[in-house]
């Protein structure tokens, strides 16, 4: 991990300053992790950012049984976890 100063964690306008930004999507998938794609940088409580491959979707745990917190592992798939919200 590693540690930002406090402005580092703001984006900067990925089209030369004109305030648009790529888009960011969280999908909540039915019975399984949070799916997020876009450009994002993933931070704990501490302030340090986790490595994570820029570019590639991560999937974040829901479940809360994962052994690689905050990232899902699968653990989720038949340990009776259920979950479908629906935005409404």
């Amino acid at each position: 991990m590693t540690t930002l100063p406090e402005d580092e964690g703001r984006a900067a306008p990925a089209d030369g300053g004109r305030g648009m930004m790529p888009a960011v999507e969280i999908k909540v998938r039915d019975g399984g992790p949070y799916k997020v794609t876009g450009p994002v940088r993933l931070i704990d409580a501490e302030g340090h950012a986790f490595e994570v491959e820029p570019g590639r979707p991560m999937a974040l745990c829901r479940c809360g049984r994962s052994a690689t917190k905050p990232f899902c592992d699968g653990t989720h798939q038949g340990s009776g976890f259920d979950s479908c919200e629906r935005a409404a």
